[in-house]
């Protein structure tokens, strides 16, 4: 294994490795452990006991945190006429119709988040090898391709989040920045789990929150116990 650098093992030295933490115990350690110039993102991974290969236990959504993830998130709307209007006085950075799609099809991607209306999505629908593999691809799942656009431009740039299941049952969620106060952390994680405990499919057997780490962008990760945070949502 490469050796890690001087930062990442003073950040480790906070924590007991081999203990499993409790939300809040977590929340207030992590922080500490982003030791970088710039202010570091905080993620959670939870390894949940699912098969994504089966369309039955893809577990998918999105979620507002309550003080949202710490950058401003730039919002490109696809709609025309009224909702057009709604989207821009929502709040929303870029809007457009076919102009939008051409501007995005000639490599343009300044934005974090794209929204489509349903008329759209037959437009919206050619750019699917550019926006998917970016996970910028709207979808009614996840609340970005819906008709009251000026709620999703305002929800968005409030902090929503989604997330999705990777082939290994891994799921990866920011939930704020280093420079968060321990509340602030605190109330994120807990939204994020408490969403993604009540995604749990009726067809996943077995235990289905396996494990859960938090860690900032460059930081060693701290594991929390998976039973603590089971028995909440059962």
């Amino acid at each position: 294994m490469p050796a890690h650098g001087k930062k990442y093992e003073e950040a480790r030295k906070l924590f007991d490795e081999n203990k499993r933490y409790t939300v809040d115990e977590a929340c207030a350690i992590v922080g500490k452990t982003g030791k970088k110039k710039f202010d570091e993102t905080v993620d959670i991974a939870m390894k949940l006991g699912v098969d994504p290969k089966h369309a039955d236990q893809m577990v998918r959504g999105a979620v507002v945190l309550p003080h949202g993830i710490g950058k401003v998130v730039r919002v490109a709307v696809f709609a025309k006429g009224d909702k057009a209007r709604e989207a821009l006085e929502a709040g929303a950075d870029t809007v457009g119709a076919d102009d939008l799609a051409a501007r995005v099809q000639e490599g343009w991607m300044d934005f974090d988040v794209a929204i489509a209306t349903p008329d759209m999505m037959g437009v919206v629908g050619r750019l699917g090898k550019v926006l998917g593999p970016r996970g910028l691809m709207p979808n009614p799942k996840v609340g970005t391709v819906t008709s009251d656009v000026a709620r999703a431009v305002r929800e968005s740039k409030a902090g929503k989040v989604e997330f999705r299941v990777e082939k290994a049952g891994i799921v990866h969620v920011p939930v704020g920045k280093a420079s968060f106060d321990i509340k602030k952390l605190t109330d994120n994680v807990n939204a994020i789990l408490e969403t993604i405990m009540k995604a749990k499919p009726a067809t996943a057997k077995g235990v289905y929150l396996k494990g859960v780490s938090l860690s900032t962008t460059m930081g060693p990760g701290i594991k929390l116990d998976p039973s603590i945070i089971s028995n909440l949502y059962k």
